[in-house]
C-alpha cells in the first residue's frame, strides 16, 4: 500500500509502498500498539507509518548506521 505522510522532523511530505494492510492500519488507530498490529514491518517502515519520518532524514540527522 502507498502510504504518504508529513514528516514530524522536518515536515516534507514522503510517499513508500509498505506491505501494510487496512485491517492493520485500523487496529493501531483503534490503540493496538505499532509492533503488534504490523508485527512483520521492519522499524523503518513502522516509524514512517507513525512519523512520516524516512530512514534518509535519520541518516541526515544522526549520520548512517554501521
Amino acid at each position: 500500500m502507498l502510504l504518504t505522510r508529513r514528516s514530524d522532523l522536518t515536515g516534507n511530505v514522503s510517499s513508500r509502498e509498505i506491505d501494510v494492510t487496512e485491517e492493520e492500519l485500523a487496529l493501531w488507530r483503534n490503540g493496538v500498539l505499532i509492533q503488534v498490529a504490523m508485527p512483520s514491518l521492519s522499524n523503518d517502515d513502522r516509524e514512517f507509518i507513525k512519523t512520516g519520518i524516512t530512514p534518509e532524514e535519520w541518516d541526515t540527522l544522526l549520520g548512517p548506521a554501521d
